[in-house]
């Protein structure tokens, strides 16, 4: 898989379901382009068990992404209608009330295959009878988009590990701290500490630590 860092979100328009039940026509991430930040993430299947965790600590923490411009979306290869359902839903009953960013159906699994996500290709066999490999479902894909529509970092975890949503956030604040002060996060970074700067010889300094 060629890395889409550093590249062009690819483009897509899909429908979606938004502020919690609405279904839309031609939902797109170009629309954030040149406004805000967009942290777009796949899950692999409504109504499972580690999904609805990551949608609603994503949901618990959607204030802090609000503050830094950044809009959330999720996407799985679910239709606007299972999503619409399962948001029918309470937490209680392992479904996914209360999520108010929006939710793309990748329906034709072309958004999840462009991202580099899917799991499973279509090929044919000796028959000439199409046949898939792997589930087509979405792995856990997350990118970070900058305003410019380019992609800044990525995450791609298998299909039984939840990420860490404290660390899409730091991964903001890092891009944000780079973009306002030129400087460079060394590993283990946080909102707050000393960046880094490159030096003439190549050399990374700690800011204020020369």
């Amino acid at each position: 898989m060629i890395s889409l860092i550093g590249k062009k979100a690819p483009s897509f328009s899909a429908k979606a379901v938004v502020h919690g039940g609405e279904i839309v026509e031609n939902f797109s991430l170009d629309q954030y382009v040149g406004k805000k930040y967009v942290v777009f993430f796949f899950y692999p299947k409504d109504f499972t068990f580690v999904c609805p965790t990551e949608l609603h600590a994503f949901q618990e923490k959607l204030t802090e992404f609000e503050k830094r411009g950044v809009q959330l979306v999720a996407c799985s290869t679910d239709t606007e209608q299972s999503h619409w359902g399962w948001l029918q839903l309470s937490k209680a009953q392992g479904g996914i009330k209360g999520i108010t960013y929006p939710i793309v159906a990748d329906t034709t699994k072309t958004i999840a295959m462009n991202y580099g996500v899917l799991d499973g290709e279509y090929s044919y066999n000796d028959d000439g009878n199409m046949t898939t490999t792997g589930q087509m479902i979405a792995y856990r894909g997350l990118f970070l988009i900058d305003k410019k529509g380019n992609v800044r970092h990525l995450l791609i975890n298998d299909l039984p590990l939840g990420r860490n949503v404290d660390e899409a956030l730091r991964m903001v604040d890092a891009l944000q701290f780079n973009e306002e002060n030129g400087e460079v996060c060394p590993a283990n970074w946080v909102k707050g500490a000393d960046g880094m700067k490159a030096t003439h010889s190549g050399v990374a300094e700690y800011l204020g630590k020369k």
